[in-house]
């Protein structure tokens, strides 16, 4: 392998560290790499706090960028006002409450910043955007009235996945949202839910999230190659947890 950058991007992760220490070897990443996350670094298997650790060297080591998922949000709140989310705490929160409670209070201050530090998208010299649920303002992420749209939003997707084939890009039908960019690459809605264990284009929206918080696999994809890396499924990897089942 040469030193050339290649500009990696990594879906949901949910605590599941081994899965990320596969896709980083299997990849054989170096240095030379620029990593884009594109959250949910916790909740659903056991090793969130581990996982955060990672990536913290990670980002000592190389270029990374590291986006913020719903679920990252959910547990900075938890962090910052210890207040019960029952909805979070079924959907993967409990397994990351468990997990830190081993943690030592200078352990949770680093994760805690590490966690205010992440973005909410990102958009690259090849005008290419990583977000990791989408938006919805006709005029980018940047006019955005709130940040919800970027942890929660599946229209994206979902318009992405609707939308006839036979529409060119250049159309008055194709979708505005769409035409801001040259790609768009999300995570949050797992390509499970319409039987892929792959990484899915639709129009020009990447899916990188093969359900690695429930019975997928953690994939890493070359945003310029599109040769994609993908971690034994979660359940082989942690067989007495349930995930976020």
């Amino acid at each position: 392998m040469t030193g050339q950058q290649r500009t990696l991007v990594i879906g949901d992760i949910h605590g599941g560290y081994k899965a990320l220490a596969q896709v980083l070897e299997f990849a054989k990443v170096t240095a030379a790499d620029r990593l884009i996350f594109l959250g949910d670094y916790v909740d659903g298997w056991s090793e969130s706090s581990k996982v955060i650790d990672l990536l913290i060297q990670l980002n000592k080591k190389q270029s990374c960028l590291f986006i913020k998922g719903n679920h990252d949000d959910l547990f900075e709140k938890w962090l910052l006002e210890k207040t019960d989310n029952p909805l979070w705490l079924q959907h993967g929160g409990q397994a990351t409450i468990d997990d830190y409670r081993q943690a030592d209070k200078t352990t949770v201050l680093k994760h805690l910043n590490f966690l205010q530090s992440l973005k909410n998208y990102h958009i690259d010299a090849k005008n290419r955007l990583f977000v990791h649920a989408g938006f919805t303002s006709l005029h980018g992420p940047e006019k955005e009235y709130n940040n919800i749209p970027f942890y929660w939003d599946r229209t994206l997707w979902e318009t992405a996945v609707g939308l006839d084939t036979n529409i060119p890009h250049d159309s008055p039908k194709y979708p505005q949202r769409m035409k801001l960019f040259a790609e768009i690459y999300i995570g949050h809605t797992p390509t499970l839910r319409i039987g892929n264990l792959t990484p899915v284009k639709a129009a020009n929206v990447w899916n990188i999230d093969t359900g690695a918080g429930f019975t997928g696999s953690l994939t890493m994809m070359d945003a310029d190659t599109k040769e994609f890396w993908q971690s034994d499924p979660l359940p082989t990897l942690y067989p007495s947890e349930k995930g976020r089942n």
